[in-house]
C-alpha cells in the first residue's frame, strides 16, 4: 500500500472548513495536523485551491445484478460512483431473482468483492412468504446494511402487503428497516380513475397516480408500526411535505428510532420538468408539485430529514422510450449526486459542511457503518479532493453509468470531483483510474 501526504487542502468535515495536512498509511488515515513532514517513500499530492470531505456514503442504489445486467452492473456503477465521489453503497434486492435468501444475498456480496471499485453492502429483500430467512438476517447485523421493505409497489414478488407479515418483520428484526413506502390500493384507484377518462396518459399524470396521499398513508402505517415494535425504521425517499409531521427533529441522529432520507432528484426536479424530460424523470416515488420540493428543503435544512441519497436506478435508453404506463421507472444518478449538492452548495441554498453532514456523516451514523464517513485519524482513507473553481458538463462522453444516459445530461454544475481515495487507494485522479484494488465490504458496528 502506498503512503500519501495531502499538502495544504481545505478540510470540510463535522461542521467546519479548515486548512490542513493528511497523511494516509496503508489504507487509513494516519494522522491530521496543519503541518506534517515525513521521512521515506510517500506520494504527495498539492492540495492548494482544494477542498477535501469523506467519501459519500450512499444508502440507497440499484445496480441490477445479478439478473437485469443489461441495464447495469456493480462493476459499471461502483466505477460510476467512485469517479462522482461515492465512495461506499447500499444496494437494493430488487435483482433477479430478488434476494429473498440468505445464499443469494452472499451471492452478491461475492460478485462485489470481485468487481467493485467502492465499498459496499446490501439489503436483504422481503416478501410475504421469507420470513425465517429474514430473521436469520439478525445473526449478520454486522455485516448487512438492513432490511428492505417495499411496502408499494415494485417488482418479483418484492411487494409486502401482508399486514401480518408486516407485523412479524417489524416485531422479529433486530437490523434497520428500510422501507419504500407507497400505498397499492390508493395508486391503483388513482390510476383507474385516469383511465376512465378515456385519455393517453403521459409522465406528468405519475405525481397524481402515485400521489401524495399514496406516500403519507403508508409512511404513517410505517412509523405506526415501528412505534408499537420499538423497530428502527428508516424511510427512503421522502417526496411529499405533508410526510415531514412524521420526523423529528428534537434528537440527535445517534438518538433517532425513526429517521428519513430525501434523494437528489426529488431536491432538484419539480412535476414541472415532466413537460421537457417525460419519462426520463419517470420514477417512484414520483417527482412531485414545487411546494413539495420547497418543504424538502426545509426538512433537509432543519433536520427532519436526515440522509441525502439517490436511488440510483438505471433503466435502458429503450425502456425509457416506450408510452408511460411501460416506461421503466427510475434515473440514474450516482455519478452526479456529489456535484449537484455542490451546485446547491455554490448557490448558497446549504452550506458545504451542511452537504458534507448529510451524505458522508449521517449515513454512517444512521446504520452504525464502522470508521468511515469522517475524516478522523485512525479511519479508513476514504476521501474525496473537490475543485470548486473547476466546473463538469455532463456528456454523453463522461457518462459512465452502463445504460449511457442521465437526465441531467447537458447540464454544466460548478465544480469537479480531482481524486477519489477508496481505502487509501487512488482509484481516480484527474480522471484516470487504478483499478488494481477493489472496494471492502462494509462493517457495522451494531
Amino acid at each position: 500500500m502506498r503512503r500519501y501526504l495531502i499538502k495544504n487542502v481545505q478540510l470540510v468535515n463535522e461542521g467546519n472548513t479548515r486548512p490542513t495536512d493528511i497523511l494516509l498509511t496503508d489504507g487509513i488515515i494516519e494522522r491530521i495536523d496543519p503541518q506534517i513532514n515525513v521521512k521515506g517513500a510517500v506520494t504527495e499530492i498539492k492540495g492548494e485551491g482544494l477542498h477535501l470531505m469523506p467519501g459519500a456514503i450512499d444508502d440507497q442504489v440499484h445496480f441490477r445484478e445479478p439478473g437485469l445486467t443489461h441495464k447495469a452492473t456493480i462493476y459499471t456503477e461502483a466505477k460510476a460512483a467512485v469517479a462522482g465521489g461515492v465512495t461506499s453503497f447500499m444496494e437494493m434486492p430488487n435483482t433477479k431473482p430478488p434476494v429473498f435468501t440468505q445464499e443469494l444475498l452472499e451471492d452478491k456480496y461475492a460478485i462485489a468483492a470481485k468487481h467493485s471499485l467502492a465499498n459496499y453492502s446490501f439489503f436483504m429483500g422481503t416478501s410475504n412468504d421469507n420470513l425465517e430467512d429474514v430473521l436469520r438476517t439478525n445473526d449478520k447485523k454486522d455485516r448487512v446494511a438492513g432490511i428492505k421493505i417495499f411496502m408499494g409497489s415494485s417488482t418479483g414478488g418484492l411487494l409486502v402487503d401482508n399486514p401480518l407479515s408486516l407485523e412479524h418483520i417489524f416485531a422479529g428484526s433486530e437490523l434497520l428497516i428500510a422501507t419504500h413506502c407507497e400505498d397499492e390500493r390508493i395508486i391503483h384507484r388513482n390510476l383507474a380513475a385516469l383511465q376512465a377518462t378515456g385519455r393517453s396518459l403521459t409522465a406528468a399524470d405519475h405525481p397524481i397516480i402515485r400521489s401524495a396521499e399514496a406516500c403519507f398513508e403508508s409512511s404513517f402505517y410505517a412509523v405506526q408500526l415501528a412505534k408499537k415494535h420499538d423497530s428502527r425504521l428508516h424511510i427512503l425517499h421522502i417526496t411529499t411535505e405533508r410526510e415531514l409531521q412524521l420526523f423529528s427533529n428534537m434528537l440527535p441522529l445517534r438518538e433517532k428510532r425513526i429517521t428519513a432520507e430525501v434523494c437528489v432528484h426529488h431536491l432538484h426536479f419539480t412535476a414541472d420538468d415532466y413537460a421537457t424530460l417525460g419519462n426520463l424523470i419517470k420514477c417512484n416515488p414520483a417527482i412531485k408539485a414545487a411546494s413539495n420540493k420547497a418543504a424538502l428543503w426545509e426538512g433537509l435544512l432543519d433536520d427532519r430529514l436526515d440522509i441525502i441519497a439517490t436511488d440510483h436506478a438505471p433503466h435502458t435508453w429503450a425502456e425509457k422510450q416506450e408510452d408511460y404506463l411501460h416506461a421503466h421507472a427510475g434515473l440514474p444518478l450516482v455519478q452526479h449526486s456529489v456535484l449537484l449538492m455542490l451546485h446547491y452548495v455554490k448557490a448558497g441554498k446549504l452550506s458545504f459542511e451542511k452537504m458534507v453532514e448529510k451524505m458522508c456523516h449521517a449515513p454512517a451514523i444512521c446504520f452504525q457503518v464502522k470508521n468511515r464517513g469522517f475524516v478522523r485519524e485512525g479511519y479508513q482513507a476514504d476521501l474525496v479532493l473537490v475543485n470548486l473553481q473547476q466546473p463538469t458538463t455532463i456528456t454523453k462522453e463522461n457518462i459512465l453509468y452502463k445504460c449511457g444516459w442521465s437526465p441531467l445530461e447537458g447540464t454544466s454544475l460548478p465544480a469537479s470531483i480531482s481524486h477519489c481515495f477508496v481505502n487509501g487507494h487512488l482509484v481516480v485522479a484527474n480522471g484516470v483510474f487504478d483499478e488494481s484494488q477493489q472496494g471492502q465490504r462494509l462493517v457495522f458496528d451494531r
